[in-house]
C-alpha cells in the first residue's frame, strides 16, 4: 500500500485555508532545485494543524511517514485522524480521499500494541518522542536509515532538544516539516527549520477559525510593599510598578503571589467572566489561570472559591487525580481551572474564555501556548460571534504587558516577518529573565516581596487582536485626548462571605499539607510508597507524613482530629500560619531519626 496519487486538496473546500495553502507551500519549496531537508510551518492553535499533517505526504510524495507527537495525548490525537477505521478518520471526514480507494494505513507506537511487524507494513507511524527516541524505544535500532523519507514534527518548538535530533541523525535523507503554534520554545531558541508557510493569527480571527482576543491590564494608582533590602516599607505609583515588573524577579513573583495584588487579578478575571456570561448568555464559559508552582495553584484556587467560584487545578504531580479534574471541567462542574504549566499542547477545551495571568512568562513561546488555550473558537467558522471573545487578564507589575505587545506583532506577522527573523537567530535578544525565575524551595529561587496594600485599582483595555470594533473605540478616545489609563474602569471587589472563605481555606489547608508531605519526601530522598517511617509498618510513608502533619497541626490549633469541619476561621488561619514551621521541625526530626 502507499498513498493514492490523486487527493482532493487544492480545491477541496471541506479543507481550511491554511491547510489547503500549508499543503501547497510544502509542494513548491520541495519542487526547488535545491530545497532545504528541514521546513517549518507555522499554525495558531485551531486552524487545523493536525489535518494539514495528515496531508502532507501527498505534498512529498511520501513512501514511508513517520509522526512525533511531544505527549501521549497529541499522539493518541494524530493516530484517530489517520487510522482508516477510526470515526474521525480526516480522510474520510474531509472527502481528502474517495471512498472507493484504499487509506494509508496508519500504526500508533504504544508499548503493547505495535511490533516489528508492524512497522514494516505501515505506510504512517504516530509516535510520542520518548518512545521512538527515548528509554522505552524498542524499535529504533532494527530500522534501516532509509526506512522513513518523510518525518512530520508537531510541536516542533520543542525540537532543538537532544531527543529530536537523534531522530533526524538517525534517518539522514528524510525530509523534515515542522508544525507549531510559535517558532520559539519556553528559553527562546527557534524552532528549527526553514519557514515557507504562516497563517497569522488575525487571518485566522477573520476566518473564524479562532476567538477574537482582548487583553485587560490592572494598574493600581499606588502600592505599597516592603523592601526585602532594607525591610522599609515604600509606596510606589503606577509607572513605578510596571518598571519594577520589568526589571525585579522578586517584585513580579511578589505581584502574583501576595494574597492582595493576586486578589485584585482574581477579581478582574472573574468581573470579565460575568461580563462574558452575561452577553452570551452562555454560563459554561469558564477561566483558565496560570500559577508558578503547585503550592501557587493551591493559593489561587482558593482564592476563587473563597468567593463562590467552583476551582480546582491540575498539575504534573498529582497524577490521576487530574484526570478526575479533566472530567468535571468536561462535564462543565467547574468555573475555574488552574495550571503550572500543564495545560499545553493538545489540550482543547473551547468554553476556555478568560486566560488569568499569574505566572511568570520570559519569552514569546509559552505565553502563546498558555493563550491559546482561550483562542478555540466555539462557533467554528463565524467571525463576530458574541461567543467567539477571549479576554487575558494580567497585573502591571507582573511583566506581561511586553508579551502581549510582543504577541500583537506576532499575530499580525507573515511569512516575511519569519524569513527575517529565523536566519539570525543568533542575534535574537530574548532579554534576561530566565524563564519561570525558578521556584522558592526547588533548588533555590527568587523569595517574593510581600505587597501590602494597592489603591484604586483600574483595568486598562490594552489593544486588541482581531477585535476591529474595540480598536476603534480605542482610537476614537486617543483622537479625542483621552489616554487608556483615563478610560479605564475600577475593578470590582468579589469578596466572600464568611461561610465560603473558611470553607476555601479548609480546602486548601489540606492540599497544603498533602504538597508539604511530598515535598519533605522528595526533599528527604524518601520513598513515598515505602513503609521506613512508620514503626509498625502498617502505612506508607506519605500516609504517615500525612498524618503527622494532620496531628500536629490540629494540636497546634486546639482542635480535634477528623473534625477539620467544624474549626473556626481563626484557627484554620492559625494553622496556616503554622505549617512552615511544623514541617521544618519534622523535617529535623526524621533527619535526627528521632
Amino acid at each position: 500500500m502507499t498513498f493514492p496519487q490523486n487527493p482532493n486538496i487544492e480545491n477541496n473546500q471541506r479543507l481550511r485555508i491554511p491547510q489547503r495553502e500549508g499543503w501547497r507551500a510544502i509542494w513548491d519549496h520541495y519542487q526547488t532545485e535545491h530545497p532545504n531537508r528541514e521546513i517549518g510551518i507555522v499554525l495558531p492553535v485551531g486552524c487545523g494543524k493536525s489535518g494539514l499533517i495528515a496531508i502532507s505526504p501527498f505534498a512529498t510524495n511520501a513512501q514511508k511517514v513517520l509522526v512525533i507527537a511531544p505527549n501521549l495525548r497529541i499522539r493518541d490525537q494524530l493516530g484517530n485522524d489517520l487510522r482508516a477505521g477510526s470515526q474521525s478518520n480526516f480522510y474520510e471526514r474531509c472527502e481528502v480521499i474517495s471512498r472507493d480507494e484504499q487509506f494509508p494505513d496508519a500504526a500508533i507506537a504504544e508499548s503493547g500494541r505495535i511490533n516489528i511487524d508492524d512497522f514494516n507494513h505501515s505506510d504512517v507511524v504516530v509516535a510520542n518522542i520518548q518512545q521512538i527516541s527515548g528509554t522505552e524505544n524498542r524499535w529504533l535500532d532494527q530500522l534501516n536509515n532509509d526506512f522513513f523519507d518523510l518525518i512530520l514534527v508537531d510541536e516542533a518548538h520543542h525540537n532543538t532538544a537532544m531527543s529530536w535530533q537523534i531522530i533526524k541523525e538517525r534517518f539522514p535523507n528524510a525530509r523534515i516539516v515542522n508544525f507549531s503554534a510559535t517558532p520559539t520554545r519556553a528559553d527562546g531558541r527557534l524552532m528549527e527549520g526553514q519557514i515557507v508557510y504562516s497563517f497569522p493569527i488575525l487571518r485566522a480571527i477573520e476566518a473564524g477559525y479562532v476567538k477574537r482576543l482582548r487583553a485587560k491590564m490592572l494598574r493600581p494608582s499606588e502600592l505599597r510593599y516592603i523592601d526585602p533590602s532594607d525591610g522599609v516599607e515604600r509606596v510606589i505609583g503606577p509607572d513605578e510598578v510596571r518598571a519594577m515588573g520589568e526589571n525585579e524577579a522578586a517584585f513580579r513573583r511578589g505581584i502574583v503571589m501576595s494574597p492582595e495584588t493576586l486578589g485584585s487579578i482574581v477579581d478582574c478575571a472573574i468581573g470579565e467572566l460575568r461580563r462574558l456570561r452575561t452577553e452570551t448568555g452562555e454560563n459554561r464559559l469558564k477561566i483558565i489561570a496560570s500559577a508558578l508552582n503547585q503550592a501557587h495553584c493551591i493559593q489561587i484556587t482558593e482564592a476563587f472559591r473563597s468567593r463562590g467560584y467552583r476551582a480546582d487545578y491540575v498539575h504534573s504531580r498529582e497524577g490521576r487525580a487530574n484526570q478526575a479534574v479533566f472530567q468535571r471541567l468536561d462535564n462543565h462542574e467547574i468555573d475555574v481551572i488552574v495550571q503550572a504549566k500543564m495545560l499545553g499542547e493538545g489540550f482543547d477545551h473551547p468554553y476556555l474564555a478568560v486566560a488569568m495571568v499569574a505566572s511568570i512568562y520570559a519569552n514569546l513561546g509559552p505565553f502563546v501556548q498558555f493563550v491559546g488555550r482561550v483562542m478555540r473558537a466555539i462557533e467554528q467558522n463565524a467571525p463576530g460571534h458574541p461567543l467567539n471573545q477571549g479576554v487575558v487578564v494580567f497585573h502591571a507589575g507582573a511583566n506581561v504587558a511586553s508579551r502581549w505587545e510582543d504577541f500583537r506583532n506576532f499575530s499580525g506577522a507573515d511569512q516575511e516577518y519569519f524569513s527575517q527573523l529565523l536566519p539570525e537567530a543568533e542575534e535574537v535578544d530574548f532579554g534576561d529573565l530566565d524563564t519561570a525565575d525558578r521556584e522558592p524551595g526547588a533548588g533555590g529561587g527568587v523569595l517574593p516581596i510581600d505587597v501590602l496594600e494597592e489603591t484604586d485599582v483600574r483595568a486598562t483595555d490594552l489593544a486588541p487582536i482581531g477585535d476591529p470594533v474595540a480598536l476603534n473605540l480605542l482610537r476614537q478616545l486617543a483622537e479625542s485626548g483621552i489616554t487608556p489609563e483615563q478610560a479605564a474602569h475600577e475593578i470590582r471587589r468579589f469578596r466572600g462571605d464568611r461561610q465560603s472563605v473558611r470553607e476555601a481555606r479548609r480546602a486548601s489547608l489540606n492540599d497544603r499539607i498533602q504538597h508539604e508531605a511530598g515535598s519533605i519526601l522528595q526533599q528527604l530522598d524518601i520513598s513515598q510508597m515505602g513503609r521506613t517511617l512508620d514503626r509498625s509498618r502498617r502505612v506508607n510513608n506519605f500516609a504517615w507524613v500525612t498524618s503527622e502533619l494532620n496531628r500536629r497541626i490540629n494540636q497546634r490549633v486546639g482542635g480535634e482530629n477528623n473534625d477539620r469541619q467544624n474549626f473556626t476561621l481563626d484557627q484554620i488561619n492559625t494553622a496556616h500560619e503554622a505549617v512552615p514551621e511544623i514541617v521544618e521541625v519534622l523535617i529535623a526530626e526524621i533527619r535526627s531519626g528521632s
